[in-house]
């Protein structure tokens, strides 16, 4: 089922939400927990019935695997065996329908293999629910689980809001919510801000990202020989796409939870106004970088500290700078853990790619750092200009730019292709009308404007008919750039009401972009929902519904 559809809208929303809070208050929260189970299950199994008793599997794997993890000392000799065996499981499940046909598809057409496996349907939020409950069993592990109740375990996995596309949950964070019987209490305040941002994030969807979305998808169909003006448009257009589709999707399940009473992490803040590639990370995937951080990049750091400490070498930031330190300590736990980032986002060479080449971008910036370190907080702004910040911006934003080609290509090859095509090595791709006669007088010059794109032979008209459709999705692209770049997010204009579990940084605004409730706030939502509706039938699933 997709947020942004007319049965989830007026159907399973309102029905959901209401006979949440009807129980919560007349038969208490378990009553509640159980309805609201129910109804994750039903909002997950609405694409593909079947893949319910994959989940509910999963589920009563880990659950009782958990169980043992957190037991009597009894089980204390196993435990070892038991987690290895259990992250080992849900690796697999994760390999057989992500990976798997995939590579059997690769050994078949090198010839590898004769038979012609075909391929498998992959189920939507296998990669989150997984990693949901991956933590949950490394947390058990560690000792840090005191929680042992099946039905909040099994709410903590599938509350809807977050189950297919984020943000990953931690059973700290969640948890002690379910257990708060102020949680299934209606309050006015949570239905208030729970709707504004859910009608920030579907605009995002609908009106933002779905506005330029066939533009991006044309770029990468097929990219071989796209000039230097189209290929720039295609990327530009797939990175606001990208941007405000996953923006729109975290703000609509983090006001989903609020609505529902649960405050969910902060999964997305203004990604593309960051001044390094550190800074992206910490604020594009938030979830996801805390839990490739704590979950891979820690471990691995440790280990090698621990060889290193082994071998008579120091392990403190004075042997980070010193190179042998650098390419031991940050870069190789960095290059693992993108890496295998990489690999989470797709099968293909492409997200390979992608992950090592942002490994490559946080190596260089951390290398960076140690050369220069960042000034005080204070001193920063203070010394700090406009054109050394947007100077930053531009180039993290470049960077960027650059591993979103491999993220979205089909293949490296295309990446490549378009990539050649962004330095200008198929020619400009702006015709501009030149007479015959001149181009004849140029005559090789006239040659080359021709078959570079550069010029086109023709009245005026037919200059309009090829570049009318690329000013004018150049113009939205524009647009939706002054909107990521130049304007406060929504959380900043939330920030007082505190939507989800960690506040961010306020930045100043004008009062009327700072919401309060009141009745303009609420015509105004109730409007946006009404324009919104009006694009159901134009609109797709999430981007990242695919991972």
């Amino acid at each position: 089922m997709l947020f942004n559809s007319t049965v989830f809208l007026f159907w399973f929303l309102p029905i959901a939400c209401v006979s949440y809070y009807v129980l919560g208050h007349l038969a208490g929260s378990s009553s509640a927990k159980m309805l609201l189970c129910v109804a994750s299950f039903v909002f997950y199994g609405w694409w593909n019935p079947w893949f319910v008793l994959l989940l509910v599997g999963s589920i009563a794997f880990n659950y009782t695997l958990s169980l043992y993890l957190t037991g009597d000392d009894d089980a204390k000799p196993v435990e070892p065996w038991l987690f290895a065996a259990g992250i080992a499981a849900n690796l697999l499940l994760l390999i057989y329908y992500k990976y798997l046909f995939h590579v059997l598809e690769l050994l078949h057409a090198l010839g590898w293999v004769r038979v012609d496996y075909g391929s498998v349907i992959l189920p939507i939020g296998i990669s989150f629910f997984t990693f949901t409950q991956i933590g949950y069993l490394v947390d058990c592990r560690q000792g840090l689980v005191r929680e042992r109740n099946l039905l909040d375990y099994v709410l903590f996995v599938t509350f809807f809001p977050h189950l297919i596309a984020g943000p990953i949950l931690h059973h700290r964070e969640i948890m002690p919510q379910f257990a708060n019987e102020a949680t299934y209490r209606f309050r006015a305040e949570n239905l208030a801000v729970g709707l504004t941002l859910f009608c920030a994030g579907l605009i995002k969807k609908v009106l933002l990202a779905d506005s330029i979305a066939g533009w991006a998808e044309a770029g990468f169909v097929n990219p071989s020989g796209v000039p230097f003006i189209n290929a720039w448009s295609t990327v530009l257009a797939y990175s606001m796409q990208l941007y405000f589709d996953f923006s729109g999707y975290s703000d609509m399940a983090i006001g989903l939870g609020i609505m529902f009473g649960v405050k969910l992490p902060l999964n997305f803040n203004s990604p593309y106004k960051s001044t390094s590639i550190i800074d992206f990370w910490q604020r594009w995937h938030m979830t996801l970088t805390r839990y490739l951080t704590l979950l891979l990049y820690n471990p691995t750091a440790l280990w090698i500290a621990r060889i290193r400490q082994a071998r008579g070498y120091a392990v403190n930031r004075q042997a980070a700078s010193t190179p042998g330190g650098f390419a031991t300590m940050i870069v190789v736990p960095t290059a693992f853990t993108m890496f295998l980032a990489g690999i989470w986002h797709g099968a293909g060479f492409q997200f390979i790619v992608y992950g090592l080449l942002h490994a490559a971008y946080l190596s260089l910036n951390h290398a960076w750092r140690i050369i220069r370190p960042p000034s005080p907080a204070s001193e920063k702004f203070s010394r700090a200009t406009a054109i050394s910040i947007s100077w930053r911006m531009l180039l993290t934003y470049n960077a960027v730019l650059v591993a979103q080609v491999y993220f979205r290509a089909n293949s490296t090859a295309d990446a490549g292709s378009l990539l050649a095509g962004m330095i200008g090595l198929h020619g400009a791709g702006f015709p501009l009308p030149v007479p015959l006669g001149t181009l004849q007088v140029l005559g090789p010059v006239g040659n080359f404007l021709l078959d570079s794109h550069t010029a086109t032979v023709g009245l005026r008209s037919a200059y309009n008919d090829l570049t009318r459709p690329l000013f004018m999705n150049s113009l939205v692209t524009v647009g939706l750039g002054v909107i990521a770049f130049g304007t406060p997010n929504v959380y900043q204009m939330l920030n007082k009401w505190s939507p989800a579990l960690s506040k961010i940084k306020l930045q100043a605004t004008t009062r009327w972009l700072t919401w309060e409730p009141s009745w303009p706030s609420a015509i105004a939502v109730g409007m946006l929902l009404s324009i919104a509706t009006l694009f159901f039938d134009r609109t797709g699933r999430f981007l990242y519904f695919q991972f």
